[in-house]
């Protein structure tokens, strides 16, 4: 009964993290929730690898509850295939918490040392793992639950959000320890923790890039056209006439339209209506850019791509990261069979390498991705260091109304504050917006509505911190960290 009651309090502390996030953002719940985790873990260290399985198990599950959305509302899966596949992602996710938890409690006996050596450099790996291991998937990551309010998030810049994962990891062994300790370490702890808080409050008025060239307009077309229409032939014809409309009466220097926001091959589209898209842009003084799928240059495969349509060649950006399940399918010998009872179309991406160069429209140089690309951050950093804007383009229709393109929005802050540039979103059914480089929102589309978000960004120039080292002085720092609290375990123990 005792083990049970204990469980049920790691779960709690766990699903209490969906409010951590967006659209929430209530970030103080993270560091609150890992210190509950880490006091659970110090009373009851014999049973450390099942509380952080279950801590992760609900964390995960009540975070991405819209999977189910997509696999069964969207895609057309039966429930009694679609729930166990929800579960199944979170069930994999929550060995990493597990893991951490269960080295934090063998790793040093000694309170201090579990809590504020090990702990947050485990917890930090972990997260670096899960977001790399089979191809990764890092939403939901500490670090995200700070950006942009907390004022944690003056970190990103220096060392991305693993540096701030890190640091919300510590706060919570330290308010952990203090549980456990006399008032002496009490006071320290406070101190040193208000330290590090109050330092994120000077680093967040750093301007870590510099404005280049003039600000130019932009319009960020959202066609609201749902998924379940999207590829459909009898709804093909209103698909593109909606994203001519919005073309055609849209003014700017610079013009984005969403992921595949044009559901056929490039050179499958109707003759002469690229042409027409062209015309109304050139005349207007717009550079424009859709997503479109196109065949690879040797025609065996195909790329979900955003073509500049205002440039001769029409150069092209091609996603490199590809999302598993969905737009590639791992083991097709395995899993291809569920694919019959879904509603699936273009499964079967091919990428389009990386560090691809920036495209240069409306004398810009803008660093496209797309989709989930930007849960990714070290991947940017290549693209972002050439260009002066990044700019992300989606379709999360997938996901019907849930708090997912709220999650989503909140990664690409992360980018753009990492990166000290403007990012771009051009959304299918939101979140369409215009984030600056501190990762501030400027200005927002309301969701599933049809629109075009209109508003000014600015190119930028220069590196942050972050973008000249990437993810490795944190990496580096959580491996040395962990080896003394090693080092340091060994030398006390009995």
């Amino acid at each position: 009964m005792r083990t049970l009651l204990v469980l049920l309090a790691a779960a709690l502390a766990g699903s209490l993290t969906l409010f951590a996030f967006a659209p929430y953002r209530l970030f103080w719940i993270m560091p609150l929730s890992l210190a509950a985790l880490a006091d659970l873990t110090q009373r009851h260290p014999q049973r450390a690898f099942w509380i952080g399985y279950v801590w992760g198990l609900a964390a995960y599950t009540s975070n991405f509850n819209w999977i189910y959305n997509s696999l069964h509302d969207v895609a057309g899966l039966p429930v009694w295939i679609a729930l166990p596949l929800v579960l199944l992602l979170p069930a994999y996710l929550a060995l990493y918490p597990g893991l951490a938890m269960w080295l934090s409690a063998r790793v040093t006996a000694k309170p201090w040392q579990r809590w504020l050596l090990a702990f947050p450099a485990l917890w930090e790996l972990g997260e670096w793992l899960r977001g790399w291991v089979l191809t990764g998937f890092p939403w939901a990551a500490a670090g995200y639950s700070q950006i942009t309010e907390s004022p944690l998030a003056g970190y990103a810049p220096l060392g991305g959000s693993h540096l701030v994962t890190y640091l919300v990891a510590l706060s919570a062994g330290a308010l952990a320890l203090m549980v456990h300790s006399g008032w002496k370490m009490r006071a320290g702890l406070l101190i040193a923790a208000l330290a590090v808080w109050g330092n994120g409050f000077w680093l967040k008025s750093i301007e870590w890039t510099l404005p280049q060239g003039k600000p130019i307009s932009v319009a960020l077309a959202q066609g609201n056209i749902a998924q379940e229409l999207k590829w459909s032939p009898e709804n093909l014809e209103e698909s593109l006439r909606v994203y001519y409309q919005q073309v055609a009466t849209a003014r700017a220097d610079l013009m984005l339209l969403p992921e595949t926001a044009l559901p056929l091959f490039l050179d499958d589209l109707p003759s002469g209506y690229l042409s027409m898209m062209e015309g109304q842009a050139q005349r207007a003084g717009m550079a424009l850019a859709t997503g479109v799928p196109r065949r690879t240059n040797d025609g065996r495969g195909y790329l979900n791509a955003v073509v500049a349509l205002t440039t001769t060649g029409r150069p092209y950006f091609a996603k490199d990261h590809l999302v598993p399940f969905g737009e590639f399918i791992p083991v097709p010998g395995l899993i291809g069979w569920i694919y019959q009872f879904m509603n699936m179309p273009m499964s079967g991406f091919s990428s389009g390498g990386a560090n691809q160069p920036p495209l240069t429209l409306a004398s810009e140089k803008i660093a496209f991705n797309v989709c989930y690309e930007d849960s990714f951050g070290e991947e940017l950093i290549g693209p972002a260091s050439q260009a002066s804007i990044m700019a992300n383009v989606s379709n999360l229709a997938w996901f019907g109304k849930s708090v997912a393109m709220s999650q989503h929005l909140q990664l690409s802050q992360a980018r753009a504050l990492e990166n000290g540039r403007y990012m771009l979103r051009a959304t299918n059914n939101g979140m369409t917006a215009i984030i600056r480089p501190d990762g501030e929102i400027a200005s927002v589309a309301a969701p599933y509505t049809r629109q075009v978000l209109q508003g000014f960004a600015q190119g930028r120039q220069g590196l942050t911190p972050y973008m000249r080292h990437g993810n490795a002085p944190v990496l580096i720092g959580c491996a040395a960290l962990l080896l003394l609290a090693m080092l340091l375990g060994r030398k006390h123990r009995p």
